[in-house]
C-alpha cells in the first residue's frame, strides 16, 4: 500500500479562545477611604487571580487612566476617599470570580468600621 500523500495532512493552527472579561463599579463605603490598608487587602486579593486586574475612578478628569489592581502603589495612587466610585475591570480565565471578589471586599468597607 502506498503511504498517503502530503495533500493529505492537513494541519491547522489551535483556535485561541477569546479572553473572559468582567467589571463592575463600586463605591468606597469606609470613613477613611482607600488608605494603605484597604489598598494592601486589595492588592493582595487581586494578587490570588490569574487575570489581569485594573482598576479606574470614573469620576476623574481623565477617566481613562487605570491602575494595576495588583499593585500596593498604584492603588493608593488612586486617592479614593469615601463615597469615590472605582471601576474594577479584570481580563482573564477568572475575571468574573475576581471581579466579584473585589467587589465584595470594597463593599464590606475592607473590614473597617
Amino acid at each position: 500500500m502506498p503511504p498517503p500523500s502530503k495533500a493529505a495532512v492537513q494541519i491547522t493552527e489551535p483556535v485561541p479562545r477569546p479572553m473572559s472579561t468582567a467589571s463592575r463599579d463600586v463605591v468606597i463605603v469606609n470613613p477613611q477611604g482607600l488608605h494603605a490598608r484597604p489598598a494592601m487587602v486589595f492588592a493582595e486579593t487581586a494578587n490570588q487571580f490569574k487575570a489581569a486586574i485594573k482598576v479606574a475612578r470614573p469620576t476623574m478628569a481623565d477617566d481613562s487612566t487605570e491602575v494595576d489592581g495588583k499593585s500596593l502603589i498604584q492603588m493608593i495612587s488612586l486617592e479614593a476617599t469615601a463615597g469615590a466610585t472605582l471601576r474594577i475591570r479584570a481580563e482573564g480565565d477568572d475575571a468574573d470570580a475576581a471581579v466579584a471578589e473585589l467587589a465584595r471586599l470594597v463593599e464590606s468597607g475592607f473590614g473597617e468600621d
